[in-house]
């Protein structure tokens, strides 16, 4: 390794934006429930009826589940995996024959063929007895070699690539890299073009699957020449190639079975005919490839809430405190009644954008987006209550209550595995801020050009004209609508009464929409940088999605005649909840600390607050915060262990 700095890539404010926003799929050819609710439409009828799957696929599906289970039961041992830190040859052995890895590969190509939503299932009861597990098949499956060569490989890539992943073989994702995270604009890893192939030099951070995987998926910096447009761009790259060295397999503080890695790669020759779609559309592949890809996370965090809910049950029935069991004092009930309510919704939210994705009548890329940040944080929090519903015993070690006679239950584990999921697959930080540029596209495809300093003076004004059509149709549709009305949503009057939740959500996306149009009349170019208003304006939304799925669901029960009255009521609870919660964010929109707490984070960055740093020490050593990345040959020795090797 070069022993010099990196130097580090220089991307003013507006290239990175421009990278961005070249990678966004820019147009909307079909319907977005999620969308329309942001512009204050509550279009109920885009996601009612809920959506049910083909028949067909339910008996594909549930004949796996059946295997899956009963592998998991079987073969699996969740402690051993978070004693040792890996997971065991014979366990991926035992995934690999009974097609674990091509759950979504089609059965031309080897594999099982199963819906998004009975993917999303698998995942849920794999991650419940092991997140390690759930980990590495999604990694493998949902952003690894297959989606991406599925949706935009040629046929010939397809026919290679596709079997080995469907049986055989590993595939990690390799994007971020040391000193880049999400400002895919400063990627440094290149590849040259030369003759046939493509000379790759760089190093890859945080590689899930990495450590141990035969097939990879990299972005590259293809350099602009002549007769090659550049830009960043999609290989699959086999991992033995020569020149790609894992340099280390990272530990974290969960998923200790994780296969994750740092992975360098020196002059390592790679064929055009890998490169996955045309250059310069990598970051584009890779955000197409997460709008489904993203609901594999939620899925397992959907499980966790349905194991968090089942320990929280038994052990608060078996407590005892004060004459009764702690189930019954208000204090620990509420949790539980959080957790109960909660998993429900977020079962209600899963289910609903898979069958979506499913059909594929609905543009769900903001849906699976709001999936994957309201999926976890809420587990996050279930996890975080449950430990304490356990008190003293929810943050002993499973292994520590089996020496000693009591059950072992891995609370203490599961909020440690959980944690990683806020910021798996862009951060809770990052996905406020995707989805809040989502949810704003329709003012900015009208008004854009009125707040970009880089327009002329004719262009500004075509985009007022433009502007005041668009408003002068949509603000007026913003004052009135069902939401007033008693008898409105009347069919979701059954014992409880869920009718007035949904006319919440109608009157609350309206007034969010306008709460919206005020800030950026308010704030014009500078809203880009109201991350806090952005943010909760994004909780609201994810509040108001997870509201109309839980309604939603439990409509679909009752008329199935499947523990309606008890879904009507969790819906109700939860929806209730989700109010409180909702109020509470507006009031936060305009009543905050947003401003000062700028102010304090400038001192804090100018040293002006020092003096309350002392009197502790600081055990964390020396040694750079960005390791180096220069590109150069390796000189460590390649920790890669693929699965069944010694």
């Amino acid at each position: 390794m070069s022993a010099t700095t990196t130097p580090r890539t220089t991307v003013t404010e507006r290239d990175a934006r421009r990278v961005a926003e070249a990678a966004r799929q820019q147009d909307w050819h079909k319907p977005s429930f999620a969308k329309e609710l942001f512009l204050g439409r509550f279009r109920l009828d885009l996601i009612h009826p809920h959506p049910l799957p083909a028949e067909e696929s339910v008996r594909r599906g549930e004949e796996f589940l059946g295997r899956l289970r009963a592998f998991c039961e079987t073969v699996i041992d969740p402690a051993r995996i978070e004693r040792e830190a890996r997971i065991p040859d014979e366990v991926v052995a035992g995934l690999k024959e009974i097609g674990a890895l091509g759950m979504k590969i089609d059965p031309r190509y080897g594999g099982l063929g199963l819906t998004q939503l009975y993917y999303n299932k698998a995942l849920a009861l794999v991650g419940s007895v092991s997140p390690a597990v759930g980990a590495l098949l999604s990694a493998h499956q949902s952003i690894g070699v297959p989606q991406p060569v599925k949706m935009f490989g040629t046929q010939e890539q397809k026919d290679a690539f596709l079997p080995r992943c469907a049986r055989t073989d590993i595939s990690a994702f390799l994007l971020t890299e040391p000193d880049v995270g999400s400002d895919p604009a400063r990627l440094a890893t290149t590849a040259v073009p030369d003759g046939d192939d493509y000379v790759l030099d760089g190093v890859k951070l945080w590689t899930t699957n990495g450590v141990v995987a035969d097939l990879l998926v990299v972005m590259a910096r293809v350099p602009e020449s002549e007769g090659h447009r550049g830009g960043i761009t999609a290989f699959v790259v086999e991992a033995d190639s020569e020149g790609i060295t894992v340099e280390n397999r990272n530990a974290f503080m969960g998923l200790r079975g994780i296969e994750n890695g740092v992975t360098r790669f020196h002059r390592v020759r790679v064929p055009a005919a890998h490169r996955i779609g045309p250059e310069g559309a990598g970051l584009k592949i890779a955000l197409t490839t997460l709008n489904t890809g993203r609901l594999s996370l939620p899925a397992m965090c959907a499980g966790a809430g349905k194991w968090c809910l089942k320990i929280a049950r038994e052990w608060a029935a078996e407590r005892e405190q004060w004459g009764k069991p702690v189930a019954l004092h208000e204090a620990v009930g509420s949790k539980i009644s959080f957790i109960a309510a909660t998993t429900f919704a977020l079962e209600a939210v899963l289910d609903l954008s898979s069958q979506m994705a499913d059909e594929d009548r609905n543009d769900i890329r903001i849906e699976a987006a709001l999936a994957k940040l309201y999926g976890s944080e809420m587990a996050w929090r279930m996890a975080d209550e449950l430990v304490q519903i356990r008190g003293g015993r929810g943050y002993e070690t499973a292994e520590s209550l089996r020496a000693r006679g009591e059950r072992p239950v891995p609370a203490e584990q599961i909020l440690r595995d959980l944690r990683i999921n806020r910021i798996f697959e862009g951060s809770t930080e990052i996905m406020h801020l995707l989805i809040a540029r989502e949810a704003v596209d329709a003012h900015l495809s009208v008004a854009g050009d009125l707040i970009d300093p880089d327009k002329s003076l004719s262009d500004k004004a075509r985009a007022g004209v433009n502007a005041g059509v668009f408003y002068a149709r949509w603000l007026p549709r913003l004052v009135a609508g069902p939401g007033r009305l008693p008898t409105s949503y009347g069919g979701f009057r059954h014992g409880v009464d869920l009718s007035g939740h949904l006319r919440h959500v109608e009157r609350t996306a309206r007034k969010l929409a306008r709460s919206t149009f005020y800030a950026m009349s308010r704030w014009q170019g500078r809203m880009e940088t109201k991350q806090g208003f952005l943010g909760r304006v994004v909780d609201i939304g994810a509040e108001l999605f997870a509201m109309s799925a839980a309604c939603v669901r439990a409509e679909r029960l009752r008329a199935e005649g499947e523990h309606g009255r008890e879904a009507y009521q969790l819906a109700d609870a939860f929806c209730r909840q989700a109010r409180i919660r909702v109020d509470e964010l507006f009031a936060r929109l305009w009543t905050n600390t947003d401003e000062l707490d700028r102010k304090v984070v400038r001192g804090v960055l100018g040293g002006v607050y020092t003096w309350l740093e002392e009197g502790v020490l600081d055990p964390s050593g020396e040694g750079p915060w960005i390791a180096d990345s220069a590109p150069g040959p390796s000189t460590r020795a390649n920790a890669r262990r693929p699965f069944g090797t010694p």
